[in-house]
């Protein structure tokens, strides 16, 4: 499957708002359309979500050039044979209306380019906590206080006749030392293959695992580097009850990983679930002590904070961005965003084909 992805990043993406190939799922809380598409008729049924944070363009940006290339796919090829694909490219199509400011255009051109650091600090924003798309999904069919986004694509998912085996969340980090793979905690055992490729392409494509130890905050536990569990709704909700935010922490729902296990294990299945962490820029040296807390990332974090409140302040951004380039940041270039995202799929893929068969 990996060698597919030239051809996918050829494809014309799908543009951002009404897609004419798939399905209106519902309506977001402004009126813009969900979009789900189904492609295959394989032994494997799989979903592929993208753009459940606002300020996350990647796994969407794949996604809209993976949906018209599978639609123009042979029905032998054997992306098609091999699964049956759920795909829901924008997730949150108010949040991604709301950072236009700083996306690259959609050409190919841009797919070389990474993004613009004054850019995404100046316009740059997502929800709060708690108001998130990846931890909104119903707590039952008769959760009607969450988002419409979710309700939509959870009802979608409900109709598939049988359990899906595979569920990947594309998402991605503002700033990382590279990519980080979150893995479903009752797999770990049985993804030391699916690791081993990851670590493989993520070297061949000249990048550095992000590496962090957070010790269960928020349901992350470090397998290895480069690799932790997924996070949990619990834990999200205790992070906050510890932090005395009662109100925040009573709004989480279930991520989209937790519904696809729901939902799996309703059929007597055990779905694997996987989310995606891709970088925009490159942190260097987060990760040489992972903490907690890790000193580097610390420095960052204070650095990027300066830099913001600057450009606010009317500070030069050519300024900032010497700041930046001194100081060793630089940007992931898009392509290579979409090809780790697509890397993390095929994956995923491979490992439920040997496991499931």
């Amino acid at each position: 499957m990996e060698d597919r992805i030239e051809e996918i990043l050829e494809r014309r993406p799908l543009p951002a708002e009404g897609e004419a190939v798939g399905v209106v799922l519902g309506r977001s809380r402004e009126g813009r359309p969900v979009v789900g598409h189904r492609f295959g008729r394989g032994p494997l049924r799989v979903s592929l979500l993208a753009g459940c944070h606002a300020d996350e363009p990647a796994g969407p940006r794949l996604l809209r050039r993976l949906v018209p290339f599978m639609e123009a796919l042979p029905a032998d090829d054997p992306l098609l044979q091999r699964a049956e694909w759920w795909i829901v490219p924008q997730a949150n199509p108010d949040g991604e209306h709301r950072n236009q400011s700083w996306q690259l255009p959609e050409s190919p051109e841009a797919l070389d380019d990474s993004f613009d650091l004054v850019a995404f600090l100046r316009g740059r924003t997502r929800e709060l906590p708690g108001d998130d798309m990846e931890f909104g999904f119903p707590r039952s069919a008769s959760d009607h206080d969450a988002r419409p986004e979710n309700r939509a694509i959870y009802r979608w998912w409900r109709s598939a006749e049988g359990p899906f085996h595979l569920h990947v969340s594309l998402h991605g980090m503002a700033f990382a030392a590279g990519p980080w793979f979150l893995l479903e905690p009752d797999w770990v055992d049985r993804t030391g293959s699916l690791r081993g490729r990851l670590t493989d392409v993520v070297r061949v494509l000249g990048y550095q695992l992000h590496d962090v130890e957070r010790e269960g905050e928020k349901g992350f536990h470090r397998i290895a580097p480069g690799f932790a569990t997924r996070p949990s709704s619990r834990a999200m909700r205790d992070h906050f009850l510890e932090k005395g935010d009662e109100a925040t922490a009573g709004r989480f729902r279930p991520s989209s990983m937790e519904t696809m296990r729901r939902l799996g294990r309703a059929h007597g299945a055990d779905p694997f679930t996987q989310v995606t962490e891709v970088p925009l820029f490159l942190t260097p040296g987060v990760g040489r002590e992972l903490g907690p807390p890790d000193p580097a990332a610390q420095e960052w974090n204070a650095r990027i904070a300066g830099w913001q409140e600057e450009l606010a302040a009317g500070e030069d951004p050519e300024t900032i961005r010497a700041r930046a380039a001194e100081a060793g940041l630089t940007g992931v270039p898009l392509r290579h965003q979409m090809m780790l995202q697509w890397s993390c799929i095929s994956a995923g893929v491979a490992l439920l084909e040997a496991q499931v068969g």
